[in-house]
């Protein structure tokens, strides 16, 4: 049975915000869904949280009474809910959305490959380990991909589908027309570090957390300059503080070492020693800036009138113009590399991370020789390889 097929039964390992959200896509999609948590009882409590959310859907007016009772009838809380994979039915799509750690993506992985045939789809919904990794030494491992979704996947329109050296065309295909039938945008990446979204995103955070390490301006000033002047919906100060400074960090230290501590990716020391004084954002009150009971930075005053003097100044001290010529040169570089196509860097780019331009539509805009010419200004003031020049740019001088 195909992928693309309401009958067909899916899976989903994990049953924290993404795994139920997860789970609600698929099974407001049709599909018949069997929720799975190692924790004891929590695939049965996510069931009941999301029948809470449901309700308030319907009380908004946004779903019927209908839509909202065929969803939750379609997730099942079956023998295998409380974690034992052996006791699942057959599916057609497995999709695991635990903890990242590789070691506990393989044992649920072995299981899978073991118990399920050898047609059923195995995902990951990894943002940060290598799917191939995932994938090592299983039982047909071409039916191994990578689905990622973005947080709240009820509302999130991306999924990157992830490709590894060894997963079947079709697979990938019928992948990504499942997606596009579960009302989701899917673009198509290699298992890269970071994938498109996390990878491409890194100098939007590392370059203005730099800038305050480095002293040019206080965090609520730089998150002005990118809002008004780069269009950016949030400052990369008050988003990681929403984040969370522990996730931020997690992700871009995976990202670095992935690339053999690559200088383009090393996480900013003032970002560490936040994480290390337990200062994580609004989730403990205190990140890049102190929050009220209420969520609201108490904090977060910027100096509009230095905004002024750094926004078309030297790259060194435009946060604006420096972001952007790091973002542009990521995306040509993932492109160059092979692992995603042009159009898919800059759709992932924007609803990934709701980015107004893509890093090829700034590149358009702004002029290949413009932008090499900022980094390697950058790169003379800041010599070590972080801001070297990706050889795409470079061939359109």
């Amino acid at each position: 049975m195909p992928l693309t097929d309401a009958q067909t039964t899916v899976a989903v390992v994990g049953a924290g915000a993404m795994g139920s959200g997860i789970a609600q896509v698929a099974a407001a999609a049709g599909h018949e869904v069997h929720l799975v948590d190692a924790a004891e009882g929590a695939a049965a409590a996510a069931r009941e949280k999301l029948a809470t959310t449901l309700t308030r859907l319907v009380e908004k007016g946004k779903l019927t009474a209908e839509e909202r009772d065929g969803i939750l009838q379609r997730i099942v809380i079956g023998p295998a809910a409380d974690g034992d994979l052996r006791e699942l039915p057959p599916v057609g799509l497995v999709i695991e959305a635990v903890v990242e750690n590789l070691g506990v993506k393989h044992d649920i992985f072995d299981t899978l490959a073991d118990h399920q045939d050898e047609s059923t789809v195995l995902a990951t919904n990894t943002s940060s380990l290598d799917v191939n990794a995932i994938a090592a030494n299983l039982r047909a491992p071409e039916r191994v991909i990578g689905l990622h979704f973005f947080n709240p996947p009820p509302l999130m329109k991306l999924v990157e589908v992830v490709r590894t050296t060894q997963s079947s065309g079709d697979v990938l295909t019928e992948a990504m027309e499942l997606m596009s039938r579960w009302g989701k945008t899917p673009v198509m990446c290699t298992s890269t570090p970071g994938f498109i979204v996390n990878r491409v995103a890194r100098p939007f955070y590392g370059e203005a957390q730099r800038m305050v390490q480095d002293g040019v301006a206080d965090p609520a000033t730089l998150d002005l300059a990118l809002r008004e002047h780069g269009g950016f919906r949030m400052g990369p100060f008050e988003l990681t503080d929403l984040i969370g400074q522990d996730v931020n960090l997690a992700v871009g230290t995976s990202v670095w070492l992935q690339t053999d501590r690559d200088p383009r990716y090393e996480p900013v020391d003032a970002q560490r020693r936040l994480v290390e004084a337990g200062r994580l954002g609004r989730k403990t009150g205190h990140g890049w800036f102190e929050y009220a009971d209420g969520g609201q930075a108490v904090d977060a005053t910027p100096d509009e009138g230095r905004v002024r003097e750094l926004v078309g100044g030297p790259v060194e001290t435009d946060p604006v113009a420096r972001t952007i010529a790091r973002l542009v040169n990521e995306g040509v570089d993932l492109v160059r590399r092979g692992e995603a196509s042009a159009e898919d860097v800059d759709t992932a780019m924007m609803l990934g991370t709701n980015y107004p331009k893509g890093p090829h539509q700034w590149l358009a805009e702004i002029g290949a020789a413009t932008v090499v010419e900022q980094l390697r200004a950058l790169d003379t003031a800041f010599p070590g390889g972080r801001y070297r020049v990706s050889p795409a740019l470079e061939d359109q001088l």
